[in-house]
């Protein structure tokens, strides 16, 4: 089960350093922009561009409480057929 702050945090780490892809069994990796990962022969559920997600908080505190951040990253990974839950 993927824990939608638990991804923000990972979002915010990888802010700089590239995309983050975020697989159902809730591992996350950091890859090279248009990079097509594959984790045990399994793409990620989603790919997650850092930057326009969580730039714009000034602390990583604001960006884990922000309701529309945390519907939009609950959205996506439902919408790809993954479970996930606010923590």
């Amino acid at each position: 089960m993927l824990h939608t702050r638990e991804i923000i945090q990972k979002l915010w780490d990888a802010q700089g350093y590239g995309n983050l892809a975020v697989w159902g069994d809730g591992t996350a990796a950091v890859i090279a922009p248009g990079e097509k990962p594959e984790k045990d022969g399994k793409a990620p559920l989603a790919i997650f561009k850092p930057i326009p997600l969580v730039a714009g908080f000034p602390l990583l505190d604001f960006a884990t409480h922000d309701t529309a951040l945390l519907e939009h990253i609950e959205a996506t990974i439902r919408e790809a057929g993954g479970e996930i839950k606010r923590d």
